[in-house]
């Protein structure tokens, strides 16, 4: 039988991009069998845009912005609860080319020579003019063995540690085993924390056949300047440094130096440190002093009783 493919879209205050997002799911020469769109609450329309020229589609409004990492918590839990046996998530800046589910779900289908089949296969993603996209580069497995490299290749892919939420199609139970994404991370490494717990002790790949278009404003990687947002960067890296269960004790170590050093990228290029030292303060303060919220309380503040008592939690 074939799998039940559930889409999930998080979008704000970007109704054209997904518009063109929804009708590039509907496109696919293997479309998904259900599409859920979250609405962080925006202003702009999009609710009734949704309605009007995608009603198939499952909208969840939610009465405030809780983030990326709050808007994909609910759109999983809307398609655990609904049944599916693969989730596809993205952003709404996120523009599949046709093929893009075939390709991932034929990657996925990999294993017939016994091995253990992937709990996450990544897209790749391009910007507008068709180079890769340096903001959304998974970080390849380190020490990934030979065959498992060579099972990657044999569909065009190479072995991955993390990915981000712009087009990847993970396993509906793997999520219910290993958890949500933590909601109150609200946006920076929300998706890094999530695909390492899910990827710890088992196969991700990212499969080059499978192109998706993330259509940030600029072309740019995650060294730019974040201006005041740089307080989430450190709060969630503590975060997840401290209590994650989805990093080994060497790992963390590892992504520790390199955060250390991405930062320090940051500092040189920026054009007002005294902002990013503003927001390092608080975010270390925060990161140390605090952990994050349960993610039903935050769904439920937000208007959405979608997650049971028994919703899957991180672990």
């Amino acid at each position: 039988m074939s799998p039940v493919v559930a889409a999930v879209v998080v979008t704000y205050n970007r109704i054209s991009l997904l518009a063109e997002a929804l009708a590039a799911l509907g496109a696919q020469t293997r479309p998904p069998d259900r599409v859920v769109v979250v609405d962080n609450a925006s202003g702009d329309g999009t609710a009734d845009m949704v309605r009007a020229r995608f009603p198939e589609a499952e909208l969840l409004e939610l009465s405030r912005n809780t983030g990326g990492a709050g808007g994909f918590a609910a759109g999983i839990a809307q398609a655990l609860r609904g049944g599916a046996d693969w989730l596809w998530l993205m952003d709404d800046d996120t523009v599949p080319e046709p093929g893009a589910l075939d390709a991932l779900l034929r990657a996925a289908g990999d294993g017939g020579d016994g091995a253990e089949a992937p709990v996450l296969v990544g897209s790749r993603v391009v910007w507008t003019d068709g180079r890769d996209h340096p903001m959304n580069t998974p970080r390849q497995k380190p020490r990934a063995s030979a065959a498992e490299r060579a099972r990657a290749e044999a569909v065009n892919g190479y072995p991955v540690r993390s990915a981000s939420f712009v087009s990847i199609l993970v396993d509906a139970a793997r999520v219910r085993e290993r958890g949500l994404p933590i909601a109150d991370y609200f946006l920076w490494n929300d998706d890094f924390e999530f695909t390492m717990r899910l990827l710890r002790g088992r196969r991700g790949l990212v499969c080059r056949d499978s192109v998706v278009v993330h259509k940030t404003r600029t072309f740019g990687s995650t060294d730019a300047d974040p201006g005041d947002r740089f307080y989430f960067e450190v709060r969630n890296k503590i975060w997840l440094f401290a209590g994650s269960r989805g990093l080994a004790p060497a790992e963390r170590v590892l992504y520790a130096g390199s955060t250390l050093r991405r930062w320090a990228r940051t500092f040189a290029g920026s054009r007002d440190r005294a902002v990013l030292r503003r927001a390092l303060a608080r975010g270390v303060r925060e990161g140390l002093l605090s952990r994050p919220r349960p993610t039903a309380d935050l769904l439920r503040e937000a208007g959405l009783e979608v997650l049971p008592d028994d919703a899957p939690r991180p672990r």
